[in-house]
């Protein structure tokens, strides 16, 4: 049961890096008891402001109050034997080990008088108890390896449950799991809730907020603007004062006037993944793929792209036929693949953002062997303030750069390789809903100055919402096409499932 008691007590936080303010005399509490959400774009400061809590970061302004006592000269060791925990999107556990020997990890217990050796039979007893106690049925014995993300990501809550974690802060903890996982985890959430802890959940889907979130704390440009009780605030609101302004049109799709067919894939094949995906685009249309997990829709990009190889079937790009055989033929062909995984698959995280900028076609800034500096540090600030990318400089490496921003310069690479066709993966997944506004205007600009675009999403609102016509995929088929006027969430859901519409 909630005690109210306040646990946490965050006032005045400043950070600045590099002369960029990425906290703001921030202002944040939380109370025992409660699940207490941090809702703010990409770049808002949320990340900052969790490793100054988790003391990976110091603040260079500001006072943080935990359980009574002043946290000062904190580092993560400190913070966690103070009682805070963190669970991150990269889950911190050792694949190989097992799930008691990761929930023991540093904590282990040690048979008396053998300083060297582990009483595993103490430690596996207790891991069980706690697997009940949280209702979960998982091994203790399992080898983390073996477990699906879902599971991975109980035990580690778990593990700060056995920590005896006061505060327990989540970093999108649903944005890698399926809707099955993700009611068990909230499940569990409220059962260290009724213990008592606090929780800070982060997380883009507002709709999480709404439906378990006690209170949520909105920030904005590295400031705190508002903290608000759940039940008496809207997602509308919480919207409203995360991008400081309306958005009056969630999906604000342009139509754009069709032209000639830029790409056309012709009985597409890959044994056991793809069978006859045959289709055409257009310039100035928007062509949506939907369809469940394992539908086939990435592998199909990824053949196009030259990611995979094809065992039949015919591309054609501007009535040309073309052979892709690699990733390089289809950049030649002018097709752009934005990947869904943009850190390990789009970008070099330890290099700028105008190298990654400009790698692409990295040649056309070149008098001989010599590259122009000026000419590719102007064509990457032009695009950078184009796309309202927030960084210090373009000379900034990108993996200290947020999740939207890092999606920006992968945008970015793509629209200095001067690509007519773009195939998105996924274009807004991790992105808030300011960034993801921008992404879809983006689009639009895009359409209307002729470009082809092939959109692959998974949530269905966003298909129908940008998308002229949307094509289903099912187990590697096409199962439907439709024109947006003529979509519904019911009809792609049956095509998706391969069910006969009664």
């Amino acid at each position: 049961m909630s005690t109210g008691k306040l646990l946490l007590q965050a006032t005045g936080i400043c950070k600045k890096f590099s002369g960029v303010v990425a906290l703001d005399h921030v202002s944040l509490d939380a109370k025992a008891g409660e699940i207490h959400a941090i809702a703010g774009e990409n770049g808002a400061g949320k990340s900052t402001l969790i490793k100054i809590l988790t003391g990976a970061y110091t603040p260079d302004e500001g006072k943080i109050i935990f359980d009574g006592e002043e946290m000062i000269h904190t580092d993560p060791r400190r913070a966690m034997q103070a009682g805070i925990a963190c669970i991150y999107q990269e889950l911190n556990l050792i694949p190989h080990l097992t799930v008691t020997e990761n929930i023991f990890l540093g904590r282990e217990y040690r048979l008396v008088g053998h300083t060297n050796v582990l009483d595993r039979s103490r430690m596996r007893k207790e891991v069980g108890e706690l697997m009940r106690e949280l209702g979960l049925a998982i091994d203790p014995d399992a080898r983390i390896a073996t477990l699906g993300v879902g599971q991975q990501q109980m035990v580690e809550i778990a593990r700060s449950v056995r920590s005896n974690a006061k505060l327990i802060i989540m970093d999108e903890p649903t944005s890698s799991l399926s809707e099955k996982d993700a009611e068990e985890l909230f499940r569990i959430v409220h059962r260290i809730k009724a213990r008592g802890v606090a929780v800070l959940f982060i997380s883009h889907r507002l709709d999480e907020m709404k439906n378990h979130c006690d209170r949520v704390t909105i920030l904005r440009d590295g400031s705190s603007v508002a903290t608000l009780k759940i039940a008496e605030t809207s997602v509308d609101e919480i919207i409203k004062l995360m991008v400081g302004r309306d958005i009056t049109n969630k999906y604000p799709k342009v139509k754009a006037t069709w032209g000639d067919v830029v790409l056309a894939v012709e009985g597409l094949t890959r044994k056991g993944v793809l069978h006859d995906i045959s289709f055409e685009l257009h310039a100035g249309e928007v062509l949506g793929l939907a369809g469940l997990v394992g539908s086939g829709r990435t592998e199909t990009a990824r053949v196009i792209a030259g990611a995979d190889p094809l065992d039949k079937g015919r591309i054609k790009v501007f009535g040309k036929e073309v052979r892709i055989r690699e990733p390089r033929d289809s950049i030649d062909a002018g097709i752009a693949f934005l990947t869904e995984n943009r850190k390990e698959q789009g970008l070099i995280l330890i290099q700028s953002v105008e190298f990654n900028s400009t790698m692409v076609k990295m040649e056309q800034y070149a008098k001989g062997s010599i590259l122009d500096l000026a000419k590719l540090k102007a064509m990457t600030e032009k695009m950078a303030t184009g796309l309202r990318l927030r960084a210090a400089s373009v000379k900034m490496p990108v993996g200290q750069l947020s999740g939207g921003n890092q999606q920006k310069v992968v945008i970015a690479k793509w629209l200095l390789s001067h690509a007519k066709i773009f195939i998105f993966d996924e274009p807004t997944r991790g992105i808030d809903v300011g960034a993801k506004v921008e992404v879809y205007r983006l689009i639009n600009e895009l359409v209307a100055g002729g470009a082809g675009i092939i959109i692959i999403c998974s949530e269905m609102d966003e298909v129908l919402g940008m998308a002229d016509r949307i094509l289903v995929m099912h187990e590697g088929r096409i199962t439907a096409n439709m024109m947006r006027s003529d979509a519904t969430q019911e009809k792609i859901m049956y095509a998706a499932s391969n069910v006969s519409v009664n």
